[in-house]
């Protein structure tokens, strides 16, 4: 079985995100001990937005109508959406910033997008490519957002992944959430307890459950 754990938190060591992605990836390697973990920190290492150059994965990477800046970034798109399709598992860090992701992270998303990989059109529609995965997002937000319609209508964090995944085909999203972590020190370390058992629950249920999405939260 492999894992891919990604970071996208931008603030490093006192990131709640991190601290979330680190204990899900153990209790999971606890329950899965077989598993093999690759790290992808997209802080450090985000591939560049797209562009006219980094469409060439529309292409063959051989093409010869391609330049060599485009030919490295169809290498480079290629590479992330193959380590994204070999992962049985994927673990995402996704701090709220501006009531979205990290540009970091909708970058790596921009690059696995890709219609013939992820997902195909048909006449009846599109339909997702990559089903079979459990995918576990870790959510960290200064404020508290789920508790309220205006709150929920203001995140486009949690509503866009669970979208995206969904529409690349996969079923089991679990969703993780600490909240209210920059509402002073007693809610955040409420929010990071809560989260903490929350995530036993959400890695030690079985893998690749099929019948409906785990959406397991943390207040």
């Amino acid at each position: 079985m492999k894992l891919l754990h990604i970071d996208s938190s931008i603030t490093g060591a006192d990131s709640v995100s991190r601290a979330l992605t680190r204990n899900v990836v153990a209790e999971w390697t606890k329950d899965h001990p077989e598993t093999e973990v690759e790290y992808l920190d997209l802080a450090a290492d985000a591939p560049s937005h797209l562009s006219v150059d980094s469409l060439g994965f529309r292409l063959p990477p051989s093409s010869e109508t391609l330049s060599d800046v485009q030919r490295r970034e169809n290498e480079l798109s290629e590479a992330l959406v193959t380590q994204f399709l070999s992962a049985d598992a994927i673990v995402i860090g996704a701090p709220l910033y501006n009531f979205s992701i990290p540009t970091q992270l909708k970058a790596w998303i921009d690059r696995i997008a890709q219609a013939g990989r992820t997902f195909k059109y048909t006449e009846a529609g599109a339909v997702g490519l990559a089903g079979g995965k459990t995918v576990i997002i870790a959510l960290s937000r200064g404020g508290v957002y789920s508790t309220s319609e205006a709150g929920r209508a203001m995140e486009h964090q949690e509503s866009y992944l669970q979208t995206i995944f969904g529409f690349f085909g996969i079923s089991d999203i679990r969703i993780v959430r600490a909240e209210g972590v920059n509402l002073g020190d007693e809610t955040r370390q409420l929010a990071m307890a809560s989260a903490i058992e929350t995530i036993k629950t959400i890695a030690n249920k079985s893998f690749q459950n099929q019948d409906a999405a785990v959406a397991v939260e943390a207040a």
